[in-house]
């Protein structure tokens, strides 16, 4: 029954995946905060779909958390999942991620509507230059800025390297991270064409505040805190269960 709940999903997916992107080239002409509400509902219609035909939810813990005016939102990273499900969690936001994603079919180019901050990280002064110019470009249009400070999916259970450059951006605009934990990798694995029924938890933390401190001492309160939040939710999810049996 799994599989065919999956394949009723990806099918919806596969159908509005191109629409939406003829859409989003077709807005070009908006504001980037006014195309990102449009283009959110390619995510509004998935989520749906996906806790209708799988059975997968969420619930969010500390929504009070989440301020008024852009900031910069740190995250757990263990699934494509996150990708949509920040999108109705928070306002308006571009992410930070690696260039190639912009090339892959209809969802890369529809991405690239959405004014991201795509970095080559061949080339890390580039790179940075990149980010500073491009974050405050963003934020002064009213958008949030979204990192995966380990990079790359996480498999639940596991830690990777909280790498600094998000800190530095966060100094160098003088911005507080918004820090984010969530399981979803234990219902909606790396690279997985299942999607497990359940429940995704995802907690959102205070805003922590950046002046005044080095950026190895900003990622590490970061870390610190996402962390043990994982520690808390994480084994909830019947992926988590299998890997640890």
């Amino acid at each position: 029954m799994i599989w065919l709940r999956s394949i009723l999903y990806w099918l919806l997916l596969i159908i509005i995946t191109p629409l939406f992107t003829l859409l989003a080239i077709v807005i070009l002409p908006l504001p980037a905060v006014t195309r990102n509400q449009i283009i959110r509902w390619w995510s509004v219609i998935l989520l749906k779909w996906l806790h209708l035909t799988c059975g997968l939810k969420f619930r969010v813990e500390g929504a009070e958390n989440i301020p008024e005016g852009p900031m910069m939102i740190m995250c757990k990273h263990q699934s494509a999942w996150e990708t949509m499900a920040l999108q109705l969690i928070f306002p308006p936001q571009v992410w930070v991620m690696k260039r190639e994603l912009l090339k892959m079919p209809f969802f890369g180019w529809a991405l690239a509507t959405t004014s991201p901050i795509a970095i080559d990280r061949g080339q890390r002064a580039a790179a940075q230059r990149q980010l500073m110019e491009q974050g405050k470009d963003r934020l002064a249009k009213g958008l949030w800025i979204v990192i995966f400070p380990e990079g790359t999916r996480i498999k639940p259970g596991e830690r990777g390297q909280y790498k600094q450059g998000g800190a530095r951006l966060a100094l160098d605009l003088n911005v507080p991270i918004v820090p984010v934990a969530m399981n979803s990798g234990e219902f909606w694995p790396k690279n997985s064409f299942l999607k497990w029924p359940g429940e995704i938890t995802v907690r959102v933390g205070a805003p922590i505040a950046s002046e005044g401190k080095k950026s190895l001492e900003l990622i590490k309160e970061v870390e610190n805190w996402i962390e043990g939040q994982m520690d808390e939710i994480s084994g909830r999810g019947p992926c988590f269960e299998q890997k640890k049996a």
